[in-house]
């Protein structure tokens, strides 16, 4: 395993980082230094075991980090992304099936509603069940001011990001029972905003809010609704963001109370937390924030 995939301390990768950019959507392995998923210090006890769940954006990032935590809690994982993504999803694979359950790989593109459907008939028909629904795919483009968000921009954002989970969530519950839980990954740009980002930050405060009227609409069905709302997080996301420079991706996350972009090993263990019955089964319909010191009521 290369060093760089292995975190036995409490220490994490700080910019500044090699100036780099690719073409979205990006590939996790081509990033410098490589994200941090494994979660060696992470101490799994079989909290999903024999459950199914269905993980959006699992090729890479945080969806990645989700994959691979869920299978060592005993969960079997299918996972989307973008055809292009194929050589991460393999690794994604690679990780889950190391740990001991299953992994399907579906490739697709989230912005048709076919493509969802079709995700969630997959897993059930190759698992037999949709226990967990992590709706985490997301598409985002700094722009200068709201004058260079195009229509075609607008509604790529809001496809990718939040048609995309209410696809999801509703052909999910064809097939969820009592016990199963829905979580969607939001964004601290959905909770104070981003002037870079209008449309992106809008669709994750479309996501907090559908999110929250999901949860009280699924109460009396016993399956639980919430979010993760991240800080910066070192993932292709960013350095693949058309409108972020090369000098910027250096010194992405600096400005962050840490000093740094959380790694994606730090964010999956919430996701854990609230899929397990065992863990969060008074918690519906709340955003939980993971931004690295940065504060808000909201």
């Amino acid at each position: 395993m290369p060093n760089d995939l292995v975190s036995p301390s409490l220490e994490q990768p700080r910019p500044p980082f090699g100036e780099q950019h690719q073409r979205a959507p990006g590939l996790e392995s081509a990033l410098d230094p490589r994200p941090r998923y494994r979660a060696d210090r992470y101490r799994a006890a079989r909290k999903l075991e024999g459950k199914a769940a269905l993980i959006t954006g699992g090729d890479s990032g945080i969806g990645r980090a989700v994959a691979l935590l869920y299978a060592r809690e005993g969960a079997n994982v299918a996972i989307c992304y973008l055809p292009i993504e194929q050589s991460d999803a393999k690794e994604t694979r690679t990780a889950v099936e190391a740990a001991g359950t299953k992994c399907l790989l579906i490739p697709g593109d989230l912005s048709h509603v076919g493509a969802c459907d079709d995700a969630v008939e997959r897993t059930v028909e190759a698992f037999g069940r949709l226990d967990i629904l992590v709706a985490n795919a997301a598409h985002q483009r700094r722009k200068k001011s709201l004058a260079d968000v195009s229509d075609e921009e607008f509604d790529t954002t809001f496809k990718t990001n939040m048609y995309s989970y209410f696809w999801l969530a509703r052909a999910a519950l064809r097939h969820m029972q009592r016990g199963s839980a829905i979580i969607a990954t939001s964004s601290e740009t959905g909770i104070m905003g981003s002037k870079e980002l209008p449309d992106y930050s809008a669709t994750k405060g479309a996501i907090n809010a559908f999110t929250k009227t999901l949860a009280l609409e699924l109460i009396d069905r016993g399956i639980r609704v919430n979010g993760v709302a991240p800080g910066p997080v070192w993932t292709p996301l960013n350095p693949s963001d058309a409108g972020l420079s090369p000098d910027k991706v250096a010194k992405f996350g600096e400005d962050n109370p840490m000093g740094r972009p959380a790694q994606p090993e730090e964010l999956a263990p919430t996701y854990v937390f609230l899929a397990s019955e065992a863990d969060s089964s008074y918690i519906t319909g709340t955003v939980i924030q993971v931004m690295g010191g940065e504060t808000t009521g909201g």
